[in-house]
């Protein structure tokens, strides 16, 4: 009797779209993409980033193209889905945080937080949807606050315990047409974004405390995360979280 075999981690021949990798947690899950052989499209409201994170791609021997797209605005993205082939997976990685106490929130800023990172990821994954006819992988890049909360992130948390709910019913309604639909949920990773938290004694203390393991997050740890979700190694892996937070929820 023969071996199983694992499945193929390897993304030959597909096409991936990653809204908002152009830097940090984004461009890590490009490169994780472009490596395993998909071929990346990358957007992100600066061109600049965009072009130096393709050039960076292709200049790795892989394949990768990109434009700058300002995702929470729909006709810009029909406009751009129009121009392209159908994609086999989605690792939406666009979003922002204006993190302040609940009670001094304001409504600019809870619009625009939840308009991105909730609003945007919603019609992303829908449109992306659409034109998978022949199945695919919607991963949204959510956080670790979509399961807990956190000090002066009522906003923030509000729009990825919103994302978490969202991709558990596109999994239930998508997955007759096998495309499945997960999100990836890290803890604090180091990127230039994060600096300011970091160089915060109080909040890297907190930080500290909660991570279980003896060292904050990295973006490569995200990299294997998210090639696990996008590729046939999780082919009856949908509707749920695959939390990179170090143990934080654990307890």
């Amino acid at each position: 009797m023969s071996l199983p075999c694992t499945p193929s981690f390897r993304l030959d021949g597909r096409r991936a779209f990653v809204p908002g990798g152009s830097r940090g947690i984004g461009l890590a899950c490009a490169a994780a993409l472009a490596e395993a052989g998909a071929h990346v499209v990358i957007v992100a409201r600066g061109q600049a980033g965009v072009n130096d994170a393709v050039a960076r791609i292709n200049e790795a021997g892989f394949s990768a193209e990109g434009t700058a797209l300002d995702v929470a605005n729909l006709s810009e993205v029909d406009d751009f889905l129009s121009g392209q082939a159908p994609f086999d997976v989605l690792c939406n990685s666009a979003g922002i945080a204006r993190h302040s106490p609940a009670l001094d929130t304001t409504p600019e800023d809870f619009d625009l937080v939840t308009g991105l990172n909730l609003r945007a990821a919603y019609f992303l994954a829908q449109r992306v949807a659409r034109g998978m006819s022949n199945g695919g992988s919607i991963l949204q890049i959510s956080s670790q606050m979509g399961h807990v909360g956190g000090v002066d992130r009522a906003v923030y948390c509000a729009t990825k315990h919103g994302v978490e709910g969202m991709t558990k019913a596109m999994a239930i309604e998508w997955g007759p047409r096998n495309i499945r639909v997960n999100t990836i949920c890290p803890t604090f990773i180091r990127t230039p974004l994060t600096e300011a938290t970091f160089s915060d004694p109080v909040r890297r203390a907190w930080i500290d405390d909660k991570i279980k393991l003896p060292r904050v997050g990295e973006v490569e740890d995200i990299m294997g995360a998210v090639l696990f979700l996008a590729s046939d190694a999780s082919a009856m892996v949908t509707g749920t979280s695959l939390l990179v937070d170090g143990g934080w929820t654990a307890d």
